[in-house]
């Protein structure tokens, strides 16, 4: 065993009290919770991140294609139009696509018992694949869309049942308005299911029906839609499939991604990555401090110990590889400590969900937690790093020391 690893384990393990130790302890301490601080940071901005942006590619998908309508906004209704085999074969030729699914979106006007509310009704045809709201569905069950005709069946959310009080089952009056005739078509619909998504945005604005029965009410040609979801088998393809599609569809289509359609969520969403970051920083800089102060406090303290050694003939790199080995056996003991505290906070939050949010705030009732275990390791091995690399800056000062006031230090 080498003499600096040697005296070092020795110096580290010494059972004798000083006010050392209470440094050493405080080192550690402080490593360990801007480890776990940093654990924590991971796990519940990916966790957010990832809850929230689910919810919204659940319920809308990663793509969107529909007619391109220049003065149009983006959430709002879609010009009908008829899809022909080249679309869909454009869309199919992308082996990360997962679902194609049509859609049309109208406004409408829900009332009941004489209250009344305006949304935009989301028809949807039989190859919907309802699985994706799955998670969002309260009471009830899905439009059964099996009906030769059209169903007459509708899925409200549980912000606009509770602010009208509709009840599963109740039947109720939606206006649909017809602006090219001057007027309002009126359907008697039954609600079938009542959802939420937990996203204001959403719950407020949409219900979900037949997409037949627009087609109807607006006489629209047999098979016209007003656009498509596409599902990604990988989200973070999203980008690249959407330039792709964007120079390949004809002119009169138009691809966006879901982020292009609903920027403000997205946007709102990096910012946790500038948190996370400022997150980072001040705990490494805790770190470093801590441990710095503890390096020197253990040369001040080994004086003597520095004197003599440097008396019998040990050269300064030997001496600061005593010390610079103490403070990385306190550095990964708090490391150790911290990840399991860190992991261990992440895992019963999983289990009970003890920390609550502002669903109308935040859009999730409980801080979602998704650990990404080469991140975790990142953090673990990086924290090491950094701090050995600071430890070498206090070292120094065992150049300064001299053997003959050394030994006569106290």
């Amino acid at each position: 065993m080498q003499l600096a690893t040697f005296l070092a384990r020795r110096i580290a393990f010494n059972k004798q009290h000083s006010f050392s130790r209470f440094i050493i302890r405080l080192a550690t301490a402080a490593t360990a919770l801007s480890v776990a601080a940093m654990i924590l940071t991971l796990a519940f901005v990916n966790g957010f991140q990832y809850a929230v942006s689910n919810k919204i590619f659940n319920f809308w998908g990663h793509l969107r294609v529909q007619e391109y309508e220049p003065d149009k906004a983006m959430i709002s209704e879609e010009t009908p139009w008829k899809p022909n085999d080249t679309t869909l074969q454009i869309l199919h030729i992308f082996p990360q696509v997962k679902q194609i699914q049509a859609f049309a979106t109208k406004s409408a006007v829900i009332e009941k018992n004489k209250e009344i509310e305006g949304l935009l009704f989301k028809g949807v045809d039989s190859n919907y694949d309802f699985n994706n709201l799955k998670s969002f569905l309260k009471e009830g069950r899905f439009p059964d869309l099996r009906d030769s005709n059209y169903t007459k069946e509708i899925m409200i959310s549980a912000p606009i049942a509770n602010e009208l009080q509709i009840k599963l089952n109740d039947t109720i009056n939606i206006y649909f308005i017809n602006q090219e005739k001057g007027g309002a078509s009126v359907r008697r619909l039954k609600v079938c299911g009542i959802f939420k998504t937990g996203i204001e945005e959403y719950d407020k604005t949409f219900a979900i029906g037949d997409l037949r029965l627009l087609r109807q009410v607006y006489d629209w040609n047999q098979g016209e839609i007003g656009g498509y979801e596409i599902f990604l088998d990988d989200y973070r393809q999203m980008d690249t499939i959407n330039s792709m599609l964007y120079q390949m569809l004809p002119q009169a289509w138009i691809s966006r991604t879901i982020k292009q359609v609903y920027p403000n969520i997205f946007d709102w969403l990096q910012i946790q990555d500038v948190n996370r970051n400022v997150i980072f920083i001040v705990m490494a800089i805790v770190a470093i401090i801590n441990l710095i102060t503890c390096l020197l406090i253990l040369i001040l303290e080994r004086t003597r110990m520095t004197g003599i050694l440097k008396a019998l003939g040990a050269r300064d790199w030997i001496i600061q590889k005593i010390f610079l080995y103490h403070a990385s056996m306190i550095a990964i003991r708090g490391i150790i400590i911290g990840l399991i505290f860190g992991l261990g906070i992440c895992f019963l939050q999983q289990q009970t969900g003890f920390i609550k949010m502002d669903e109308s705030a935040y859009y999730v009732s409980e801080a979602p937690v998704h650990i990404i275990w080469w991140q975790i390791i990142a953090v673990c091995i990086s924290t090491m790093v950094v701090c050995f690399l600071s430890l070498l800056i206090p070292t120094w000062l065992v150049k300064t020391i001299r053997p003959v006031k050394a030994i006569q230090f106290r």
